[in-house]
Formats: structure tokens, C-alpha cells, sequence
């Protein structure tokens, strides 16, 4: 087994674990962007969000309120960011699914690139339908 996270799981190497039950585990992340920064994964292993059954993932983001309200008030941050990343391009660096619970306040230099594009309504509308089509919907009637 060489997923770090999977071993974490498996009690190989300890972890500071914040929530645990037989489908999600919740532990401080060891390597923090922020103080406070939690990291939330299924226990199933699944490298990146699109893998994962509909079902297990919505068990995996139903935590997700309860980790942002305990990250938010146990550090008394003014925000949080939830992150999600999947693939290395994407930023991911372990590859299984994991969400980031970040605490945020004012002043705190965490920048998020984000360079924002101008695009027409008709490649809205065109890329709107690829997509779909991707997800083999009727994209008037949903899933």
C-alpha cells in the first residue's frame, strides 16, 4: 500500500484525527497551509472525485458542513476555503480523493490564482452542451 493516506487510515502512521467512521476519516493536515487546515477523505481509495460512486461521495461531502463550522470556530477564523483538486495539474499532490478545510482571515497572504476569462454566450452555450453530452444527460431534464 503506498498511499500515504490510506496508510494514515490503516493506523500505520499516526494521525491527529478529528472524525472517523466507517466511511470518511477527517485528520489535521501535517503539512498546513494555515493553522487549523483539515483534510477530509472517503476510506475507500479512489484517486480523484470522478472515480468515486455518487453515493460514497455524498457521504464523504455530508461532513463537510460539521468540518468547516468546527474548523471556522475552533480557530476563529472569518472564512474557510473548501478545495477539492483533482490530478497533479489540477494541484493535487496525493493522489486519493481528499477535500482541504482551510481557515481564513483577514490578512493571512493564502492567494488563490484565479485569472478569470471573458467568454460569449454562444461558447456557453456550446460548451454547455459538450458537457451534456459528456455526461450522457438530457441536458433540459438533468441526470
Amino acid at each position: 500500500m503506498s498511499c500515504v493516506f490510506c496508510q494514515l487510515i490503516a493506523g500505520d502512521f499516526p494521525a491527529h484525527v478529528i472524525y472517523e467512521d466507517e466511511t470518511v476519516f477527517a485528520f489535521m493536515d501535517i503539512n498546513p497551509v494555515a493553522m487549523g487546515h483539515v483534510l477530509l477523505v472517503p476510506k475507500t481509495h479512489y484517486e480523484t472525485l470522478d472515480q468515486m460512486p455518487a453515493d460514497e461521495s455524498g457521504r464523504l461531502a455530508r461532513m463537510l458542513p460539521a468540518l468547516v463550522r468546527g474548523v471556522k470556530n475552533a480557530t476563529e477564523a472569518e472564512g474557510v476555503n473548501v478545495l477539492q483538486n483533482n490530478g497533479a495539474v489540477a494541484g493535487q499532490q496525493v493522489g486519493h480523493v481528499h477535500y482541504h478545510i482551510i481557515p481564513r482571515v483577514k490578512g493571512d497572504d493564502l492567494k488563490w490564482n484565479w485569472p478569470a476569462k471573458k467568454v460569449s454566450p454562444d461558447e456557453l452555450t456550446e460548451l454547455r452542451a459538450r458537457v451534456a453530452v459528456a455526461m450522457n444527460i438530457d441536458e433540459r431534464k438533468g441526470l
